[in-house]
């Protein structure tokens, strides 16, 4: 059996394509695998790191502001653009892929769309609520569509054949109880709080988290606090905890630039404080996790605004949009859970409820409909 997987940019793309394979391998243990990715993005380093063959092909995206940078960067996208077939094709031809599978990117719009026109049979998979464009387009295309969530359907053509599969969360993130993630952070039964904004973080909710540390520990409340404060925060952060004599590191709190214990911090988690990317909210949902979301408004379609109102409407998450975050709201709002734990609790519920518990066997389902094709 050889797979084709197309999708990169970002590790929202690429971290799905890699959990594909792994469930493919589970069911196949001999099967190949090709991965088409961009020379510059993540996937170049992320996918061999894993152990997989990846073969290159330039695409880039269109700048929609004009300016005399982005002009040149376009000039360049057309210019990918008017190779990316042939290159395509190529990758297609000296693999000889059974099935195809694009998760997203630009680079899987020519990859995905050549095997359709070879007569491979093909699906995509959608992470988030509002899907890219690059899969709106080859969803008319493939046989199969794959999707985190319902909601997304809304924005695809009716007739599309398709499956609500849910989004592979790492299988290490289910394997610590509460008390013992706790434990090993040294921290007592009492409420935590989780924040973070990505590996690089996010200033927004730095800002925020360094008022709401201020808040709990002058007051002495018994609160645990983990916060991630990322790349862009190693140069203020420090500084500002310091200003606010709230320590990096006690029995209460844990302050670093990255979590690299995640699967630790969340099962300690009463409440989590973050962005809303596919990946994060799926693994709130798988762990049941109550969360205070503040959608990035920079990604493109604003597509973590529409992943957090799923939680949101649901229940599961309160959603803030960051441009009316403000420390004396998020104050308010984590005052009110630590106040009202019987709220906390069905926050709790909510989230696991979201949760699809049977996604690897939903995918591998498609993979055999695939196949199935194939013959």
């Amino acid at each position: 059996m050889k797979v084709l997987l197309a999708g990169g940019g970002t590790g929202g793309h690429i971290n799905p394509a890699l959990a594909i394979a792994s469930i493919i391998k589970d069911h196949v243990p001999n099967a190949e695998f090709l991965f088409a990715g961009t020379p510059n993005g993540m996937e170049a380093k992320l996918i061999p790191q894993a152990g997989y063959k990846i073969a290159f092909i330039k695409v880039a995206g269109f700048q929609r502001k004009l300016n005399f940078e982005n002009i040149g960067r376009n000039i360049k996208a057309v210019w990918y653009l008017a190779n990316s077939g042939h290159r395509a094709k190529q990758i297609v031809k000296e693999f000889e892929p059974d099935i195809a599978i694009g998760t997203g990117g630009y680079v899987a719009g020519p990859v995905i769309r050549m095997a359709c026109k070879m007569g491979i049979p093909s699906a995509i998979h959608e992470q988030n609520a509002y899907p890219g464009v690059t899969n709106k387009l080859l969803a008319k295309e493939v046989n199969h569509v794959m999707l985190t969530v319902e909601d997304a359907l809304q924005y695809f053509d009716e007739d599309i054949a398709y499956t609500v599969t849910g989004l592979p969360v790492r299988a290490e993130l289910l394997k610590k109880s509460k008390p013992y993630a706790r434990a090993q952070l040294g921290f007592d039964n009492k409420f935590c709080i989780l924040s973070f904004g990505g590996s690089l973080g996010a200033g927004c909710i730095n800002d925020t988290m360094a008022e709401v540390l201020k808040w709990h520990v002058s007051k002495k409340l018994e609160i645990n606090h983990i916060h991630g404060y990322g790349g862009m925060g190693k140069d203020s952060f420090p500084d500002l905890m310091k200003k606010y004599h709230v320590p990096m590191k006690s029995k209460r709190i844990r302050i670093t630039e990255y979590i690299h214990d995640m699967d630790t911090c969340m099962a300690a988690a009463d409440l989590v404080v973050c962005r809303s990317g596919a990946n994060a909210l799926a693994e709130l949902q798988a762990l049941g996790k109550p969360s205070i979301l503040i959608p990035s408004p920079i990604v493109a379609g604003n597509h973590q605004y529409h992943n957090a109102m799923v939680l949101g409407k649901a229940g599961a998450g309160i959603v803030i949009e960051q441009k009316n975050v403000t420390s004396e709201i998020m104050i308010e709002k984590i005052k009110n859970l630590y106040q009202d734990r019987e709220k906390l609790k069905q926050m709790a519920r909510n989230a696991s409820a979201l949760a699809i518990r049977d996604t690897e066997d939903r995918i591998w389902n498609v993979i055999e409909k695939l196949m199935q094709e194939k013959n």
